[in-house]
């Protein structure tokens, strides 16, 4: 029995460990509740024991309110993992421990990780730009959990059908203010490339990019149909979509996210087109490390800290049986003006003729 005990657990110490990525000394350590192990080494320790079913010592469960399931479309796109850094660490704080569930093309869907997380009993879950956001999508899987009952919390995506605390940025403002941006620095041919328009998100940046070209340059509806180039998100599709709009004479672009930006900077440079100086190009996100592209990249920032710290303080009153006004929680974005952005080359040449020097 000895031999088969020790078996046992050398076996459980080897899964925890390679679950949570460290030594099978350190997960001895933290279930021994020894020191000499930093918080966050600690926290992923007992998050993996956590997600493979084993039972916390009774030293160590008192630290935990449970488990809280955080569900994101991907970490590629250096959003997400900004959301999910400061959601877990909010939820900590709390008491909760998180569960990051992250989804793949190809991979574990939405459901399929909703379903593990409720077999490990969690105590809620935030979705970010989760298929809340796709109005092609049935709601009524968040209408079945909201029925369980279980809290849940919908980061960017509203739906009217759904009775659940919903946390925002206003998509639609970030449209006006990229457009204000460049109608300031004498830009008149504005384009805006962004995702796929059944996407909540997508369609307040159109409304937002349409009202502002209407209501400051004038535009017609027909000549706003051919500045606008939807495509994937990412790099790769903001490069073919803004090839679109270049082909169409644009001197300024509205991006649907920085990876689109990063694309479409890519797309002017490989037609020779220099940026800010022919093609000015605003981002949206403000993710990290944008700061330091090549130009910088202007772009509109979303609050995602404030969005983040409100979401969980949402979920945690629902957990707690103080329900959260079940509506969406707006957060205005913030204009970062940075080197991808300069005045338009028309205006430029009308400058210097009008100049006594003629320069």
């Amino acid at each position: 029995m000895l031999v088969s005990y020790s078996a046992a657990m050398r076996a459980r110490l080897s899964d925890i460990a390679q679950q949570a990525q460290v030594s099978e000394a350190t997960v001895s350590r933290v279930l021994n509740d020894r020191p000499g192990v930093s918080p966050e080494t600690r926290q992923a320790v007992l998050t993996a024991l956590d997600v493979l079913g084993y039972e916390r010592p009774a030293r160590l469960r008192k630290r935990s309110a449970g488990l809280v399931g955080l569900v994101v479309p991907e970490l590629d796109n250096p959003i997400f993992p900004a959301f999910a850094q400061i959601i877990e660490s909010a939820l900590a704080q709390s008491g909760y421990t998180p569960v990051l569930c992250t989804q793949t093309p190809g991979g574990v869907t939405e459901d399929e990780y909703v379903e593990m997380l409720l077999d490990r009993q969690v105590s809620g879950i935030v979705f970010v730009s989760g298929l809340h956001a796709d109005t092609s999508a049935d709601h009524d899987r968040y209408r079945k959990l909201i029925g369980r009952p279980l809290p849940i919390v919908l980061v960017n995506g509203f739906a009217r059908d759904v009775g659940a605390p919903f946390v925002s940025c206003d998509d639609r403002v970030a449209g006006e203010l990229a457009v204000s941006h460049l109608v300031a620095l004498g830009h008149r041919r504005i384009g805006l490339i962004t995702g796929p328009d059944r996407f909540i998100p997508v369609q307040r940046k159109l409304a937002g990019y349409r009202a502002a070209m209407t209501r400051l340059l004038g535009s017609t509806e027909a000549e706003l149909d051919e500045l606008v180039s939807l495509s994937l998100f990412g790099v790769e599709g903001g490069e073919a979509a803004a090839g679109r709009l270049i082909e169409r004479g644009v001197t300024g672009l509205v991006c649907g996210s920085d990876l689109m930006a990063l694309g479409a900077i890519r797309a002017a440079r490989q037609r020779g087109l220099s940026v800010p100086g022919e093609l000015s190009v605003v981002g949206y996100d403000d993710s990290p490390l944008i700061a330091f592209t090549d130009p910088p990249l202007t772009t509109v920032r979303q609050p995602v800290r404030a969005m983040a710290v409100a979401a969980v303080r949402a979920l945690v009153d629902e957990i707690n049986g103080h329900a959260a006004p079940h509506s969406e929680y707006v957060f205005r974005p913030e204009l970062v003006v940075r080197g991808s952005t300069g005045t338009a080359p028309a205006a430029r040449d009308l400058a210097a003729s009008a100049s006594p020097t003629g320069r």
